[in-house]
């Protein structure tokens, strides 16, 4: 992955581009704006999931695998189809992933104690917010670190995957600590990345670039969230 991996259009800040203050400062809301809405999503639909009969859970268990292609189909598509979808069609396909996560935090309410969702939702706030802060405030082009870490998240995946057959308790925990640092660092990176304008001159309006931009972040947040998990959730139920 180059530090530009949307192929040959050139960003502002490989251009040497600087957006006004007022201009970077809605580039940030639009996106965050966004990204609160979808983390809405998940939690309600976490909630209604976790309020289930246990019997209903156990007997729409087939729908795992299906939920997970979608997953990977709307994570995908966005990057390829942003520029060439309306901003309402990438908007709701937004939605679409962060309603399908909230099944997945729906299991992790019910399986894990409630002290450790918490700890772990309270732990990545704390986190995703000082990488934020710290995305929006440097004064260092963080847009070197970009091919590092897709580097990162192709060894985190496949060291899942092995431990997925291994059942190593010791690179379950490295996993999650490798987490936390590559999806902190992705926070700040992406920040940096809606801030200058980026995404938006990618994707081809500002609003398609909120989108985006709030995608990503929901995925840095989220994805935070699950490791921070990994760590605290020793006490789980029953």
């Amino acid at each position: 992955m180059t530090n530009n991996p949307y192929g040959q259009y050139a960003t502002p800040s490989q251009l040497g581009v600087r957006p006004d203050a007022r201009l970077a400062q809605a580039f940030l809301t639009q996106s965050f704006f966004w990204m609160f809405l979808g983390l809405l999503v998940t939690t309600g639909v976490g909630v209604l999931v976790a309020s289930l009969p246990a019997a209903t859970i156990a007997q729409n268990t087939w729908l795992a695998i299906p939920m997970l292609i979608v997953q990977l189909g709307i994570a995908f598509g966005l990057s390829l189809a942003i520029r060439r979808i309306p901003a309402t069609l990438g908007l709701l396909l937004f939605f679409i992933y962060a309603a399908i996560t909230g099944v997945t935090l729906g299991i992790v309410l019910i399986v894990y104690a409630l002290g450790s969702v918490l700890a772990a939702g309270a732990s990545a706030a704390a986190v995703f917010g000082a990488a934020a802060i710290y995305g929006a405030v440097t004064k260092r082009d963080l847009s070197g670190i970009g091919a590092y870490l897709f580097m990162g998240l192709i060894g985190l995946l496949v060291a899942m995957l092995v431990n997925v057959f291994v059942g190593w308790t010791w690179l379950s925990f490295a996993i999650s600590v490798a987490g936390v640092v590559i999806f902190t660092a992705l926070t700040a990176y992406d920040v940096q990345k809606i801030q200058r304008g980026d995404y938006a001159a990618w994707a081809g309006s500002m609003e398609k670039g909120a989108v985006f931009g709030a995608f990503k972040l929901y995925l840095d947040f989220v994805n935070l969230f699950f490791m921070l998990l990994r760590l605290f959730g020793g006490s789980s139920r029953g």
